[in-house]
């Protein structure tokens, strides 16, 4: 996802008067400018930090929705609404026989080793932002164990 499409489709939001979709857009973009900033690239935001940013607030919105009380209703529906527009926008993530595969296809040394903490070093920088790291972590133990 690039910085111009996310700003796009806030802008989309405003003339559409969808205020609480240009809320949640606003919200990433803001989080992404900071992003940008933190890491000295203000000018020149690249696609793998917005997609860094959208994985962050996708599992922060994923955490409030799992832990709000079920009695209060009109919080979990906007809290279900944010996490769905964010989910819109994540890089789409590899699912576990993808993962397997690409495990068995370029790490197979390091499975070889049976060495679970070596295996994932090896493994997670490959699959950051591709994979979820628990889903990357319990087929790791799989084939080590």
């Amino acid at each position: 996802m690039t910085f111009e499409n996310l700003h796009n489709d806030m802008v989309a939001a405003m003339k559409a008067r969808d205020k609480a979709r240009k809320a949640v857009i606003s919200t990433l973009i803001a989080d992404v400018k900071k992003a940008a900033i933190d890491a000295g690239t203000r000018d020149d935001i690249s696609e793998a930090l917005v997609d860094q940013v959208i994985l962050k607030s996708q599992k922060t919105a994923r955490e409030q929705l799992d832990t709000c009380p079920a009695e209060r209703a009109e919080l979990k529906a906007e809290y279900q609404f944010a996490y769905d527009v964010i989910s819109e926008y994540a890089p789409k993530m590899m699912s576990e026989d993808e993962i397997r595969a690409f495990l068995k296809e370029n790490f197979a040394e390091a499975l070889a080793t049976k060495n679970k903490g070596q295996v994932m070093k090896a493994v997670m920088p490959a699959l950051k932002g591709k994979a979820d790291g628990k889903a990357i972590n319990a087929i790791v133990a799989e084939l080590c164990g």
